[in-house]
């Protein structure tokens, strides 16, 4: 990328070199870790092409999901359509260095809310997704523990949190949520040249009292 390129003219490249820039699945550490919530209201951050929004959706979820990129959002408009879960999930573009989605919410979730270009203060968007938990509901974020293995000197600039760290960033006040998941895991991911490799995530799932 181009090193003056904002974080929206970046994402929005990204969507536009490509039909499809992810799987179109949802991301599997979710699936896992929040099947087994009653479904409610909830918040997806960097929603990209819609894949875990319209999977909450399909289980009963009403969602809001925000991204940054106007051709992301409309691609998963499009696959929200086709799904049949349309009416049950609002789709809002939202710079979340500037805006930030209205309403306090059942489940907020930020998968791999990572960024190379400048400008995304993503402590602060955490801080921020936390706040926006009802009373009794969960916040779940996910991350890269480290580069991709087909390129371990990708975006050396771009700090990689651990579990750990997120939790400690959320300045949270003590004895007031409770944490249910912290830790790496593993999943295999295929490489650009079609290779299946082992990548190394991380995920924190806590609770407010309700």
């Amino acid at each position: 990328m181009d090193d003056t390129m904002s974080n929206e003219e970046f994402w929005e490249a990204r969507y536009a070199e490509h039909d499809h820039v992810w799987s179109g699945k949802p991301n599997a550490i979710l699936v896992k870790e929040i099947a087994g919530l009653e479904p409610g209201t909830a918040l997806d951050l960097g929603c990209g092409e819609g894949a875990d929004a319209i999977w909450l959706a399909e289980r009963g979820w009403r969602v809001t999901a925000a991204d940054i990129s106007r051709n992301a959002l409309q691609r998963a408009a499009r696959h929200a359509e086709e799904a049949g879960v349309a009416d049950r999930v609002d789709w809002q573009r939202h710079d979340l260095a500037a805006s930030f989605p209205e309403g306090a919410y059942d489940l907020v979730t930020a998968m791999f809310l990572h960024t190379p270009a400048e400008g995304m203060p993503r402590e602060a968007v955490l801080r921020s997704a936390a706040a926006a938990v009802a009373p009794g509901g969960v916040l779940f974020v996910a991350g890269h523990a480290g580069p991709p293995p087909w390129d371990p000197g990708a975006h050396p600039h771009v700090h990689l949190p651990t579990a750990e760290e997120v939790l400690k960033s959320l300045d949270l006040a003590d004895g007031e949520w409770e944490v249910l998941h912290i830790g790496e895991h593993e999943r295999v991911q295929t490489a650009p040249d079609g290779r299946s490799m082992t990548r190394t995530d991380n995920a924190l799932k806590i609770r407010r009292p309700a």
